[in-house]
């Protein structure tokens, strides 16, 4: 087959997370949906709010002229002006529609924004663990993955970050809450990063861009808050997405902010603007722009994914597994209790229980679960985690005596 030599590796070091969620499907129609405790993929269970739904009929019955037609490709003014807006009013900076790219969700966003920024060579850092999909979005702008450990709680480890900061790094990405790990990074480790990027900035002679990817900032839990990356590191960028604080993934809707105070900002707009045209993209889809406008202040019901979590945590607690308490997006990341994580993922696939390997997001020894699911997931999926560890805690007796 003439495929790419690259796309060919690509495609064999494809995402565990897709594999997983792709053998929940099959397991499915073999054992019946209601014996399958599928954990692998983010894909949000909860419904829609009412407000998204009422918005989305009234504009499919309202006469509005090129409605269905091409928008600007940074996107429809007036939506671009609504985001600023709630931007300026959260954060305190003056944000306009211009420092607004309407997007085709975060991936979108990202990819763009690495379009934009990357020469080949240059080096992204990322935080282990991270979001496997990271590898794939720089390497297609000739850019290279550098990872860096997170700290035991996975904070930044600020140790770690310094020494990987080179001549060639053009970009760190932070994600938070994080996927896998649900950690929020505080507004003190936030503030420190930003003095660590522009102290490295001053020694290297060059501009280090901070790019937020926050997806889930609106699902945070015990009254915690998400820090503003804009307000702490004037070269910043954040990417967002509706998919997760609306419950819409499938319609690919964010979008693109940058930081009015950012280096030459007219000129990395323009660039943003270009790279969503001729990435394909040409522009966030028209229909999703216009319903998602009044709703800037709409979230999902948050409370019920808390809920989830609580139930979650306390079952596995109760098993004997050890994790840190998410602070904010659905996921738990487990500490697995065999050293081969993938080798654990199988004994719970025994039992029907769909969970992705910390090896696929740069971390072996760990699994994560998302817990976007039905409540009757998680209660079903108890007996059987609770087996498993016991099943390896027998195993490992008997290989000591």
């Amino acid at each position: 087959m003439a495929i790419s030599e690259k796309i060919r590796a690509s495609v064999s070091q494809s995402s565990m997370i897709r594999k997983m969620f792709e053998q929940g499907i099959a397991l499915k129609k073999k054992f019946g949906v209601d014996r399958v405790y599928d954990f692998s993929l983010g894909n949000p269970n909860v419904e829609p709010p009412g407000e998204f739904k009422n918005a989305l009929m009234e504009l499919a019955r309202a006469e509005i002229p090129f409605k269905h037609g091409y928008p600007p490709n940074a996107g429809i003014p007036e939506v671009r002006q609504k985001v600023a807006g709630k931007i300026s009013h959260t954060t305190g900076l003056k944000l306009q529609a211009e420092h607004i790219i309407m997007s085709c969700g975060a991936g979108g966003a990202l990819n763009v924004i690495l379009k934009a920024l990357l020469d080949p060579g240059d080096e992204v850092i990322v935080v282990v663990p991270y979001f496997v999909e990271y590898a794939f979005y720089v390497e297609n702008y000739g850019g290279v993955l550098v990872k860096v450990k997170s700290a035991k709680d996975f904070s930044l480890d600020f140790e770690a970050l310094a020494a990987a900061i080179t001549e060639k790094t053009k970009a760190v990405i932070i994600n938070s809450p994080n996927n896998p790990t649900g950690r929020v990074y505080g507004e003190e480790e936030i503030s420190a990063l930003a003095g660590l990027l522009v102290q490295k900035g001053r020694q290297y002679d060059k501009t280090i861009y901070l790019i937020s990817d926050e997806p889930y900032a609106e699902i945070v839990f015990d009254g915690i808050e998400v820090p503003s990356v804009l307000k702490a590191y004037p070269n910043s960028i954040v990417a967002y997405s509706y998919s997760k604080t609306l419950s819409v993934p499938g319609e690919r809707i964010g979008y693109i902010a940058v930081n009015p105070a950012i280096e030459e900002p007219a000129c990395l707009i323009d660039a943003l603007i270009l790279c969503t045209r001729i990435s394909g993209f040409v522009n966030a889809p028209a229909l999703m722009q216009r319903v998602i406008a009044g709703l800037q202040d709409i979230t999902v019901d948050v409370g019920s994914y808390q809920r989830k979590r609580d139930l979650l945590c306390a079952g596995l607690t109760k098993a004997g597994y050890q994790f840190a308490m998410p602070q904010g997006a659905f996921y738990l990341f487990v500490k697995s209790p065999l050293a081969d994580d993938v080798k654990f993922t199988e004994i719970l696939l025994e039992k029907n229980i769909l969970v992705v390997p910390g090896s696929g997001f740069g971390a072996p020894g760990y699994f994560r679960i998302a817990y976007c699911v039905e409540d009757r997931v998680i209660t079903g999926s108890l007996e059987g985690f609770a087996q498993a560890r016991r099943e390896c805690a027998q195993n490992a007796q008997a290989e000591n005596q």
